[in-house]
């Protein structure tokens, strides 16, 4: 039986695809195999000598020690292109509010008072102040190119938007997905001075932080429209306000209220409703928790943030042992040695490394006894060992 503590609510679908007859399930479970979590911060929280594995329900993992359970051998899993959709809706909303000014003419509309004959008359004097522009033919920029940033780039596409990217670790798989039309920028400043709309799908690290700063929107197109539904930080917002006040921007939409944009005319902020759609939270939580179900009965490793990507069918009658240690020479050298001192022959073996963790799964044609565990937990570099039960 599987121990799965949860540190947020996860939907039911999700959770239903971890069985009952093998999990337990419960925010409150001690000794946890795993941890389920969506925003809950993991910084400050001690960390069960239990745990295998950490899922979240969502893209982002800055709310957990990701290289803290690196050095542990606990692989983090999080689950991207759930939310997808529901991010790229979003930016399509965002530059339509934008382009259109209708909060502004909408909060205009609202607050006018008298008979209908007198509203009437008002709107029709005040609607030339929320004049706006149309999509087709502008230049919309993604900064990131994962599941998220091909979603947009590929819509804006559809949209009659002309379209430049910039990743410079856009990996295959995005390359495939990505529309033909969509331009190559060999750089962010590249990017920035082209477009008529810049939207943000990066993590935030320290590469990524205040990436659109002063110096930046000083070498943008005016009245350019600045989109961050990734993460607070990303963008520099006192630059962002000082450029509406100077009227060289002409609107910031983002996922991050403050008291700095909150209430200012040019900036439309929501509380962070990028992946708030009942879908994108069944599809983070289905996601996650099949991965952490996969890696709990077969070793099996996919989507991890810190792990190699791992994925060995099991041998009929083997038994598997998964091992986790530092991405240094001969310690699968090592481990065979132990597994061959306990006479156990290698069935099938797979080992991956990514950075400085590398992971290896073996079947083995017999019983793996504590001794051999033991043996092989005490290789120096062995961050972890455990035998895999289907």
């Amino acid at each position: 039986m599987f121990k799965i503590q949860t540190l947020n609510n996860i939907s039911s679908v999700g959770l239903d695809r971890l069985p009952k007859d093998n999990y337990s399930i419960a925010d409150d479970v001690s000794d946890p195999d795993a941890i389920l979590l969506r925003s809950f911060k993991m910084h400050d929280m001690e960390v069960p000598s239990s745990l295998k594995a950490i899922g979240r329900a969502g893209a982002g993992t800055n709310n957990i020690p990701v290289d803290k359970m690196s050095s542990l051998g606990i692989p983090v899993f999080n689950a991207p292109g759930a939310n997808a959709n529901a991010v790229k809706e979003l930016v399509v909303a965002g530059m339509l509010l934008a382009s259109r000014n209708i909060c502004q003419a909408w909060d205009f509309s609202r607050n006018q008072e008298g008979d209908d004959a007198t509203i009437n008359k008002a709107v029709e004097a005040g609607k030339k102040n929320f004049g706006g522009f149309e999509l087709p033919g502008r230049t919309l920029g993604v900064v990131g190119l994962g599941a998220i940033g091909v979603h947009v780039a590929n819509i804006a596409v559809k949209l009659g938007m002309k379209v430049i990217g910039y990743d410079p670790s856009v990996t295959v798989q995005s390359a495939w997905r990505l529309s033909s039309e969509v331009k190559q920028a060999h750089n962010v400043d590249e990017l920035f001075s082209q477009a008529d709309f810049v939207t943000f799908h990066v993590p935030l690290i320290d590469a990524t932080k205040n990436i659109l700063n002063a110096d930046r929107i000083g070498k943008m197109k005016k009245n350019a429209v600045i989109l961050n539904f990734a993460r607070g930080g990303i963008v520099d917002d006192g630059a962002v306000v000082k450029a509406l006040d100077a009227g060289n921007l002409y609107a910031y939409v983002c996922d991050f209220p403050s008291n700095l944009l909150k209430n200012h005319p040019r900036t439309i902020t929501l509380p962070h409703l990028g992946a708030s759609t009942e879908e994108a939270e069944v599809n983070c939580a289905v996601m996650v928790a099949e991965q952490v179900k996969d890696y709990l009965e077969n070793g099996n490793i996919l989507n991890s943030v810190n792990f190699p990507e791992v994925n060995m069918p099991r041998t009929e009658n083997g038994t598997r042992i998964a091992v986790v240690n530092s991405n240094v020479p001969n310690m699968v050298g090592q481990i065979s040695t132990a597994l061959a001192n306990a006479n156990l022959n290698i069935i099938d073996m797979l080992n991956k490394s990514r950075g400085e963790v590398a992971y290896t799964l073996i079947d083995v044609d017999g019983d793996v006894s504590d001794a051999v565990v033991q043996e092989i937990s005490a290789i120096k570099g062995v961050l972890g060992v455990r035998v895999v039960y289907a």
